[in-house]
């Protein structure tokens, strides 16, 4: 299975997360025709730059033949400078407040884009589903409904190219998985469409829960909300690198040079060792995964309970694959609580340290088993309420599982006041009558 690992030193933005993809192996080509797909004016160009020393690819998007510079870049023109006079305090060419020069789209407008394009359903899926991540961020922070949010700086076009041109190399990567590492997010402040805000801003905070995050290196915005909902779409996993056959690198620059760091983003594509593959034999090419699987598990009579979901957030966000508690009967009679959690075996350590720093339990039992998963990928089906995800499972490339994302459906039913079980129902109605549609599915090659 072919891996894909972020590392986040300097941040991440749209254009670095292109330039790191080309560096590894995406045709420019293929991200320009993606561009000039959307009928917004749009292209991409590129060069090589040097960031620290280090020799990078640097991504910029070009609007109508004119790039997105930075205000205090020397090389910007005074249309440049005008646009972006906000912006000194970003380290990426990316925009926080382009109101004033771009139409403010909202996620209908941006469905409606998409689906006029001739993109493939893996790439218009990804940005979509990166839009309405975003809009429910926005959308929690000032208390309105996703569809209501007109965005003011992912919903312009240089930010819809990024995220569609993200999907594209994502899509030609066919990376199995994405792992990151700890994000550095930057400091100081950033001047946004409602003014004034700390470093990371706050649709970037809400798209990084459950991540870790940490701040170094010079006073600037460093991961952008563009960065963000890339990672989120990718459903990236934080864990250290796997272990993998390397066969490509790519280092994609940010707008400004620093002193201190690089400031690029590095992404490294590999094939998992056989020291990760279980011996279980194959069943066919596209049978699934089969591989390792680290299981930790804890008995816990001592404890405050309330603790436990603190103790379960803090292992999914440092790498866990999945968490559960079993009630237990335990020696004289008492009862407990069985915590069990899966990873991957690299982090054994981790999460061990975290089990006893966080719990009352002495030690913890760990063992390795085999597992074998179902080749995995997500659809979007078009409610009356909006995009719901549905998550899909192929055996031998035959779809033997579905289940729409229940998150998705939380959070219409919330909005809408219409009944959860409802909204799960409609949910299999659309993807099943759409499937009828197209004919049988077969799995195609997407990561």
């Amino acid at each position: 299975m072919r891996i894909a690992y972020l590392d986040c030193f300097s941040g991440l933005s749209g254009d670095m997360f292109l330039g790191a993809a080309v560096g590894a192996g995406v045709p420019l080509e293929k991200l320009q025709q993606a561009a000039r797909s959307l009928n917004l004016g749009a292209d991409l160009s590129g060069h090589t730059v040097q960031r620290a020393g280090l020799s990078a690819f640097k991504v910029d998007v070009l609007i109508h033949g004119r790039p997105d510079q930075p205000a205090d870049d020397p090389a910007s023109s005074t249309d440049a400078q005008h646009r972006h006079s906000h912006d000194e305090d970003s380290a990426h060419s990316h925009s926080h407040n382009d109101a004033h020069v771009h139409s403010h789209r909202g996620l209908p407008e941006i469905r409606q884009l998409l689906a006029a394009t001739p993109l493939s359903t893996f790439v218009r899926d990804f940005a979509l589903k990166a839009f309405t991540l975003l809009a429910e961020a926005e959308g929690k922070i000032h208390g309105q409904p996703p569809e209501s949010i007109h965005f003011h700086e992912v919903g312009s076009e240089d930010a819809i190219v990024d995220i569609v041109c993200a999907g594209v190399a994502a899509e030609h990567l066919a990376a199995g998985r994405w792992y990151v590492s700890s994000l550095n997010v930057g400091s100081g402040t950033v001047q946004c469409a409602h003014g004034v805000l700390p470093v990371p801003a706050p649709a970037t905070a809400e798209l990084l829960r459950g991540l870790p995050i940490y701040s170094a290196g010079p006073a600037k915005e460093l991961l952008t909300p563009t960065g963000a909902a890339i990672l989120r779409a990718l459903d990236v996993q934080f864990a250290p690198l796997p272990p993998i056959t390397l066969t490509a690198t790519g280092y994609g620059a940010g707008a400004r040079e620093f002193t201190s760091q690089a400031n690029a983003v590095r992404l490294l594509l590999g094939e998992l060792t056989m020291s990760r593959a279980s011996a279980i034999p194959s069943f066919g090419a596209d049978a699934g995964v089969n591989e390792s699987v680290l299981v930790l598990e804890a008995n816990l009579d001592d404890m405050n309970p309330q603790i436990v979901p603190h103790v379960m957030e803090r292992m999914l966000a440092a790498g866990a694959l999945d968490t559960s508690v079993t009630p237990i009967q335990m020696k004289k009679g008492r009862p407990g609580l069985l915590l069990t959690v899966l990873a991957s075996p690299e982090l054994a350590e981790v999460l061990s340290r975290i089990l006893l720093a966080e719990t009352t339990t002495l030690g913890v039992r760990m063992r390795t088993e085999q597992r074998r998963t179902l080749e995995r990928r997500h659809e979007t089906v078009e409610s009356p309420w909006g995009p719901i995800r549905v998550k899909l499972g192929f055996l031998e490339g035959t779809l033997v599982n579905c289940a729409p994302e229940f998150e998705d459906c939380r959070s219409i039913a919330e909005r809408t006041g219409e009944p959860l079980k409802s909204v799960l129902q409609q949910a299999l109605v659309l993807f099943w009558a759409g499937r009828e549609r197209r004919g049988p599915d077969r799995l195609r090659n997407h990561p």
